[in-house]
């Protein structure tokens, strides 16, 4: 039920009030009886009041609930004398009001970051000048100078070149080329100063027509009925039909009244206020805040849940998958040089660059006149020799590096050509990684009930099908513009209790549309965790699954405790119809009902399951960081067997050894390390031996096939042999192949752990 809301503020003071008068009155009561009585009616009437005002604003709304029953066992026992009892009644009311203002601690959508990032001006070209003019006065038609890292104010042409972050409306880290295109107000300029033609108003841009699909979804989102009221749609009428008849049958309104006092729905008005406190309390614990108790219990009853892509099921940012490099070279050199030059870059892929080698451990050397060009790519003087880092700036490619264009477009990742002296020396292979909580997550929410997920975002097809597929999905939408997303979470909210995951700006209006919007606070725009009911507070999304558990926990304790007080309730109003209960015995039997439910309710403070145990972080955090170290090992192994395309030759011989030789000397023993160390500390989180059978298992597989691997080279010690092409190439990408899929198994587990 839906009433006025007063301040917390003021209805702790009518709590301290009624609490006031009612301890007063019991002091009183031993040396002067009649001032008890008017402390106790005072406190009675106090509640009232407001209580009165609650009912009838709901009833010219066409609603009733549990208040109703409150106001009538108020007013009854002000009309028959029974002071103390209105007086304990009222006591409870206030404590429920006080709960539930704690539980809805904040209701509304907050949309100012939206606002605020809104441009209020804008550099628009007159002749030779550029003027700083209002944003909402540029006109179509205008040239609008966009300087770097500022957003763009309208839609409009890109005249000449442009590169542009448009994360905020698609949540791709990766920025675009929009060269001569068409460009929407709301991205943000990514390279050097550029110009656009305007095509519409502010008002009309993409960026306006956001911030009103946010503050028309938020305002479309129906208040749901507490659970209170809805267990007293039944309950209200069995008794008033019950104190009805006790006074029809003994002509005593005093038997009414103690029908109704016992009747007061105080193990709703406390019981279920207390159980979602109790689970938000729980939720915020776990790294999740829920901004209102009505998101929890809807959290508790979702059954479709819409995600976003980009942050939100993949890391989020960019990083190097592989590093495909001349024969006669090495990873960690490329590495160290390209690192040298993107330095200087602000671009996102530079930043991917600069993890690699940094957590490779790599040399970065100096480098000096350094430049960058806008879409193109970083270059400068490194050991004396240019260096380029970003887009291949020639037509021919060396042998080894025919494929690298092939296997990105398979990939779907993006390729980092880095030359020397004009000559391509490696490809960095660069793509957005799956969250390695991500599957798990998944199938925690599946068992908690969900039965339908699906992907929605603003990536190309191709991207959002091969993560959904990874993660087994039920749906997918790819290209979506924040119109679309909310459009989707609209029908599907009226099938199914709905939620939506995000973390970008371009997601705000559909957080606020669905039933239950959830942020990732960490890393997300300030607009998504404005716009949601609940916000994960670290970069990870297992806590979705956790607050899934925990909002169910909450809510089942809630009905539990309803059901159990409503039911002790009934038997109390159907004894004091018999005459067994008076009105201030009634009124005490009922705070004890009071006191089981609540205890009850309390229990949504407790873990929903087992406190597992956790190995040492040390532990965790070593594997982990060896496993990033290894990435040039694994690209060896891929470079080795595309090296063994062209047939035997010395280009392939040494790729061959130096693989051979990191797989031995580092891949083997991080491995045994594991075995020995990780495995037995995941076993005991993971319920015993059994469950790490397959992982083992696979390391069994990589030594076998690192053996074979040994034993071709020590065959041919000269040199391999054409004989030898073919069963190494099958050796070489079955490793790659198993690696893959072993180190994804083993970084989910470290999350487990």
């Amino acid at each position: 039920m839906t009433k006025p809301r007063w301040p917390p503020s003021l209805e702790t003071l009518l709590l301290a009030g009624v609490l006031t008068m009612l301890a007063a009155g019991g002091i009183a009561r031993f040396g002067s009886p009649a001032t008890a009585s008017v402390l106790w009616a005072g406190a009675t009437v106090v509640m009232l009041v407001p209580a009165t005002l609650w009912v009838l604003a709901d009833l010219r709304a066409g609603r009733w609930g549990a208040d109703v029953l409150a106001v009538l066992a108020l007013g009854g026992t002000v009309a028959v004398g029974e002071y103390l009892a209105g007086a304990i009644i009222a006591t409870m009311v206030a404590t429920g009001r006080v709960l539930e203002a704690a539980a809805r601690r904040r209701a509304g959508r907050d949309l100012s970051a939206l606002l605020a990032r809104a441009p209020t001006t804008a550099h628009v070209r007159r002749g030779d000048l550029v003027e700083v003019v209002p944003a909402a006065s540029v006109l179509p038609g205008d040239v609008v100078v966009v300087l770097p890292g500022e957003v763009v104010p309208v839609d409009g042409l890109v005249r000449g070149e442009g590169i542009f972050d448009e994360s905020a409306l698609t949540g791709e880290a990766e920025p675009a080329d929009r060269s001569g295109e068409e460009v929407r107000s709301g991205v943000v300029n990514a390279g050097a100063v550029a110009e656009i033609s305007a095509s519409a108003t502010a008002d009309a841009s993409t960026y306006a027509g956001v911030v009103r699909l946010a503050e028309q979804a938020a305002s479309a989102t129906a208040p749901i009925a507490r659970l209170a009221d809805r267990v007293a749609v039944w309950f209200l009428p069995a008794a008033l039909v019950i104190a009805a008849l006790a006074w029809a049958l003994t002509e005593d309104p005093a038997r009414a009244v103690a029908v109704l006092v016992t009747a007061t729905p105080c193990p709703l008005l406390l019981a279920v206020p207390v159980a979602v406190t109790g689970g938000m309390s729980r939720m915020a614990r776990s790294g999740v805040v829920v901004k209102d108790g009505a998101a929890l219990e809807l959290l508790g009853r979702v059954r479709t849940l819409a995600m976003d892509k980009t942050g939100t099921v993949t890391a989020g940012r960019p990083e190097i998958t592989a590093v495909v490099c001349a024969p006669d070279d090495s990873a960690d050199r490329v590495l160290g040089i390209a690192a040298a030059v993107e330095g200087f870059s602000p671009h996102v892929l530079a930043g991917c660059v600069l993890r690699a080698a940094r957590t490779a451990g790599v040399a970065v050397p100096a480098a000096a006149a350094v430049s960058e060009t806008p879409g193109r790519g970083v270059e400068g003087t490194v050991n004396g020799k240019r260096v380029r880092a970003g887009k291949r700036s020639g037509s021919l490619l060396p042998g080894w590096a025919l494929g690298v264009e092939r296997r990105g477009r398979l990939d779907l990742a993006s390729v980092i050509w880095v030359e020397e002296d004009e000559k391509p020396v490696a490809a960095l292979l660069v793509r957005d990684r799956l969250r390695p909580d991500a599957a798990r997550t998944l199938s925690r929410l599946r068992s908690a009930g969900l039965t339908r997920i699906v992907l929605l975002t603003g990536d190309r097809v191709g991207n959002a099908e091969e993560v959904a597929a990874q993660l087994g999905l039920d749906d997918l939408h790819a290209e979506c513009s924040p119109e679309d997303k909310i459009s989707f979470v609209r029908g599907e909210s009226e099938r199914a209790v709905t939620a939506m995951a995000g973390d970008g700006i371009n997601d705000a209006p559909a957080l606020a549309a669905a039933g239950v919007g959830i942020a990732l606070g960490s890393r997300g725009s300030t607009a998504a965790v404005q716009a949601a009911d609940a916000v994960i507070l670290d970069d990870r999304i297992d806590r979705l699954a956790d607050a899934v558990d925990i909002a169910r926990r909450a809510r089942r304790l809630a009905v539990e405790s309803a059901g159990i007080g409503t039911g002790l309730s009934v038997l109390a109003m159907l004894a004091a119809a018999g005459g067994w209960l008076a009105p201030v015995l009634g009124a005490l039997v009922q705070e004890g009902i009071d006191i089981a439910v609540i205890g009850n309710s309390l229990r949504a403070l407790l873990a929903p399951r087992a406190s597992r145990r956790r190995a040492p972080e040390g532990l965790v955090r070593r594997f982990a960081d060896e496993h990033e170290t290894l990435l040039p090992v694994r690209a060896a192994v891929r470079l080795a067997a595309d090296a063994l395309a062209e047939g035997a030759g010395q280009d392939a011989d040494d790729a061959v050894r130096h693989a051979g030789k990191l797989l031995t000397e580092r891949l083997l023993p991080h491995e045994r390390a594991e075995e020995e160390q990780l495995y037995p500390a995941l076993a005991d989180v993971l319920g015993g031996p059994d469950s790490t059978i397959t992982m083992s298992r696979e390391h069994a597989e990589i030594e076998r096939l690192i053996r074979r691997l040994r034993r071709h080279l020590d065959e041919a010690p000269d040199g391999i042999r054409s004989d030898q092409v073919d069963d190494l190439r099958a050796t070489l990408y079955g490793l790659d192949a198993i690696l893959t899929l072993h180190f994804a198994q083993e970084e989910e587990a470290y999350f487990t752990l």
